[in-house]
């Protein structure tokens, strides 16, 4: 798509207050393919002040209404999803494949399933001789991340609208295009004006005036945890809600009855995916002792499967691979033992780190602790079960994570043992129902389903 040069404020494309842009650069060859405006606190203002105008008549619209204005954007979403896949791969570097399957597809089922929920939802219930509302808690800004551009902008607009809040939408610089193919869908789908707003820009200016601004009434967040502490120290000094997707270091563990093959294909491809550029990937493995080196041999010859730039692509820029490459040279540093993969960047033009496994890592390492968000995979060794509880729980994060067991059963009471917000059962399939957001520094709130629509509702009560 070809980038618009101005905020989409107010149902309408307009020109942004300052001269400075952004370019959108392509991480496959690094070939810049546009320029977007640069957000400055006056665009963010200019968009608040529209969300305001708009909030009170979208707020009395009918949830059915809602839900058809949903739907209609799920549609868009839906028709245009060629469009959306390859212009996620341009800014992304996601592989076409991926970007059709998951950035294209699953925007499209967690706008469907919020179109649902807005028709079904109770806004009111009644609790003796007390009648509760759930209502609109007001103004949304949704600061969404680059790894993910469509699939966390849907995950949080979605759900907002469908509480009856306007929203103002600053997206990750890296992926701007998407956020524009965004806005041009919820025009398409009849939002009304000033419903959605969208202004794009750089974090610590338009991102921090959109968090501080005295008409925002919740502050989304999806992010790292280092930026997500300052937003929620802004918001706590305005005494204003926030929802925090932060970080992770999932565990994926396997107990000693599970299937290991299965088990171990599963898990290298969850970490590979998306580049590794995802929160809840399940970056430490965990194996019991007698099996170890049978899966690190599993997880070696697995991961040469994953060749850069076919199924593997770039980080998204030249920071993040740098990023990556500096903690997989910490890992060689502090001992572990390296079985494929390394620091050496794959190819000459592109951000490409290679999809890289070690072994012999243990609790305290770098690697066992930092959240790395690339294609890197640690295989640590458990005594028992109640070892592989303590290393599952060993970390700041508790976002995801999943367990493999000889049954359900087996897996699940482990499961309910660790501090982590989303656990996969045995490969449990994706549910977009189903709450996501993590325990400890991994964040605040829910997002996707009930849970995450409640998070976009105040409670009123009145008694009788």
């Amino acid at each position: 798509m070809k980038a618009h040069d101005g905020m989409y404020i107010g149902g309408q494309w307009r020109p942004a207050e300052g001269p400075d842009t952004i370019a959108v650069v392509n991480p496959a060859d690094e070939q810049v393919i546009g320029h977007v405006p640069a957000g400055t606190a006056g665009d963010v203002d200019a968009a608040v002040r529209a969300a305001r105008t708009a909030f009170p008549a979208w707020a009395a619209t009918p949830p059915a209404e809602r839900a058809a204005r949903i739907a209609a954007l799920r549609d868009v979403l839906a028709a245009r999803k060629d469009e959306i896949a390859e212009t996620v791969t341009a800014e992304l570097g996601a592989p076409l494949a991926l970007s059709q399957a998951v950035h294209a597809g699953v925007p499209v089922l967690v706008a469907g399933s919020y179109a649902e929920l807005a028709a079904t939802y109770s806004f009111e219930e009644k609790l003796g001789n007390s009648t509760v509302l759930l209502e609109p808690v007001g103004v949304v800004g949704a600061i969404t991340p680059w790894n993910y551009p469509l699939h966390q902008i849907v995950a949080k607009v979605a759900p907002a609208l469908a509480a009856g809040c306007t929203v103002v939408l600053k997206p990750a610089e890296d992926t701007p295009l998407t956020a524009q193919l965004f806005a041009e869908a919820t025009e398409e789908a009849g939002l009304p004006a000033g419903v959605f707003n969208l202004v794009t820009g750089l974090g610590p200016v338009a991102g921090q005036a959109l968090a501080e601004h005295e008409g925002v009434d919740l502050v989304s967040f999806t992010g790292s945890t280092a930026v997500g502490r300052r937003i929620g120290a802004t918001a706590g000094a305005a005494v204003k809600r926030v929802a925090l997707e932060l970080g992770g270091k999932s565990a994926n563990v396997i107990l000693p009855g599970a299937d290991l093959a299965k088990a171990v294909n599963v898990g290298v491809a969850n970490v590979m995916s998306n580049s590794g550029q995802t929160c809840s990937a399940w970056t430490r493995m965990l194996v019991d002792g007698e099996r170890y080196e049978e899966a690190v041999a599993l997880a070696a010859a697995a991961v040469a499967k994953y060749v850069p730039g076919e199924r593997v692509g770039p980080l998204v820029n030249a920071k993040q691979q740098a990023r990556v490459r500096g903690y997989i040279e910490k890992g060689i540093e502090e001992g572990a033992r390296l079985v494929a993969g390394g620091p050496e960047a794959p190819h000459a033009t592109g951000y490409y780190v290679s999809p890289t496994v070690f072994a012999d890592v243990t609790t305290e390492m770098t690697i066992a602790q930092e959240e790395i968000f690339g294609p890197v995979l640690s295989i640590l060794k458990y005594e028992d079960v109640d070892d592989a509880l303590r290393i599952a729980n060993d970390t700041v994060y508790g976002l995801a994570g999943a367990v493999w067991g000889a049954d359900d059963a087996e897996a699940v009471a482990f499961a309910r043992r660790m501090d982590t917000g989303q656990v996969d059962i045995n490969g449990g399939r994706f549910n977009p129902l189903a709450p996501f957001g993590g325990y400890k520094q991994s964040g605040v709130g829910r997002e996707l389903g009930p849970h995450g629509l409640a998070e976009y509702l105040q409670t009123k009560s009145l008694q009788f």
